[in-house]
């Protein structure tokens, strides 16, 4: 075909012929590139496309799902804060709300968990320890300040001989709230006994107080059978209680404090989980700590 176009172009103008061939090479030359463009561009429209398509099913929930246990305050309540800032790095959040520190580790070491939300590490690390558990701390998050509230008695120099305390009857919440008793005055501990202390480690009592040891979350409903009571965070805020209404609370400088900061629990080895860091990033993110700031009052402190 191209020889016969040649052929008539030197009979219709012989001094034209070989400007005639190679104008037509330089069109089929630029037939290839235009058709090299568009093939780059229907490659670089189907990479938008796609990219489109992510976003698209981003934006109409369709992402990876995260299924997270909590205790309801404040815990479910940073998580749900949390999960409009996760939906961005597209992640769906399912929360499981339980109501007492046993059962969310059994259901994160059996897998019906990716994380739990709702304990501090000394807790963790007892529970392990007590139930041969290989669950681990992926980040610490906030703390929640200890508090003594009133019970029968309005305040702690009120309290007369022989007076109950409730306290937690985990070995790492009571430590913490002997502790607490203890910087108040109220009792004095062995030296060195600190985050492992029991009752057993009390060397004075002045006012022969006597500690009614019960289940963390059950204490709230018990305080009205008790002169005073030292509270769990969460469960003070669940039972309505407010940090200003205590009578004594932990220094925010306190080794307790600084120690019982709250932590997203995984399977040991899923600590760097792409799912994982996404949460804590959403939980660290300025969204969710000006919501606890303003939320709580000073009662959950978010840690950096």
């Amino acid at each position: 075909m191209r020889k016969t176009i040649c052929v008539i172009a030197a009979a219709a103008l012989l001094a034209g012929s070989v400007a005639g061939c190679s104008g037509n090479n330089e069109a089929k030359t630029t037939s290839a590139e235009t058709t090299a463009a568009g093939q780059e561009e229907t490659t670089t429209a189907a990479s938008n496309d796609q990219a489109k398509t992510e976003e698209k099913n981003a934006a109409s929930g369709e992402r990876k799902k995260i299924v997270i246990g909590a205790s309801p305050a404040p815990h479910a309540e940073i998580l749900r804060a949390a999960a409009d800032v996760l939906a961005q790095k597209g992640y769906e959040l399912d929360i499981k709300e339980y109501v007492d520190y046993i059962q969310p580790n059994l259901a994160l070491e059996s897998g019906d968990l990716d994380a739990n939300y709702f304990q501090h590490l000394p807790y963790l690390e007892s529970f392990n320890e007590e139930n041969g558990t290989k669950l681990v701390s992926a980040a610490s998050i906030h703390y929640e300040p200890f508090g003594i509230y009133a019970g029968k008695t309005k305040s702690l120099e009120e309290l007369g001989d022989g007076a109950t305390v409730a306290v937690p009857n985990d070995t790492s919440n009571e430590a913490r709230a002997l502790l607490l008793l203890e910087a108040q005055g109220l009792i004095k501990l062995k030296e060195g006994a600190g985050l492992t202390a029991t009752k057993n480690d009390i060397v004075e009592n002045p006012k022969n107080i006597k500690l009614y040891e019960v289940e963390a979350a059950q204490i709230p409903r018990s305080i009205d059978d008790v002169d005073v009571a030292v509270i769990n965070g969460n469960y003070a805020i669940d039972a309505g209680f407010k940090v200003s209404d205590a009578l004594a609370v932990e220094d925010s400088q306190s080794v307790a404090a600084t120690t019982y900061g709250n932590v997203i629990a995984v399977q040991e080895g899923k600590e760097s989980d792409e799912g994982i860091q996404a949460l804590i990033e959403a939980l660290k993110s300025d969204e969710v700590k000006a919501f606890i700031e303003k939320t709580y009052e000073g009662a959950v402190v978010a840690l950096d």
